[in-house]
């Protein structure tokens, strides 16, 4: 299997608004130009589409974090890297994730985007903060909602202190790193 056949599913944890999405699409591209085969599976696209009708309580979330490890898992078995730029909240379900890809014997990588709820906020690219701020929406995570910031990432990116093509080149060099790029 050569190197750019062999999937794995990367996973970029963090606030909203901490940057996994801007992130992980600059990764892609530069990745598809190295000819991988490469898929960013959106938390906002996910739940218009394949979590439709879920809400956000703690059952609801881990069932949508259950189905895009699945997702992942069988796009990283075909040879697919799956960015996957998903908040999920709660450690066991981000574990259960991990624990499944590895007893199908597929790489998962945990990258945590490290940003702090006051850059989040100000950067606020969906309106979410304001609108908790002013009562309008509750249960924001790292907010009114808990998050549970990973202990042992296999790489924490403190994306307010860089740019995001330095962000991307720290993700990139993980991958090659464990012979993934």
């Amino acid at each position: 299997m050569s190197v750019t056949s062999r999937g794995a599913t990367v996973w970029l944890t963090g606030l909203p608004s901490a940057g996994k999405t801007t992130i992980a699409r600059a990764l892609a591209g530069r990745l598809v130009e190295e000819g991988h085969r490469v898929e960013v599976l959106d938390g906002d696209e996910i739940r218009e589409f394949l979590s439709a009708g879920l809400g956000f309580s703690r059952e609801d979330r881990h069932t949508n974090v259950r189905r895009i490890g699945f997702v992942a898992e069988l796009l990283a078995s075909h040879g697919v890297k799956a960015l996957v730029p998903v908040i999920a909240p709660y450690a066991d379900s981000r574990d259960a994730v991990r624990k499944h890809h590895e007893a199908a014997g597929t790489r998962f990588l945990e990258v945590h985007v490290a940003t702090p709820v006051d850059v989040c906020s100000q950067r606020d690219v969906k309106g979410l903060y304001a609108k908790q701020a002013s009562g309008q929406l509750t249960g924001l995570t790292g907010v009114d909602d808990p998050y549970e910031v990973p202990e042992t990432p296999d790489l924490r990116i403190e994306a307010h202190q860089q740019t995001v093509s330095d962000s991307a080149a720290a993700l990139h060099a993980l991958l090659t790193g464990r012979g993934l790029a």
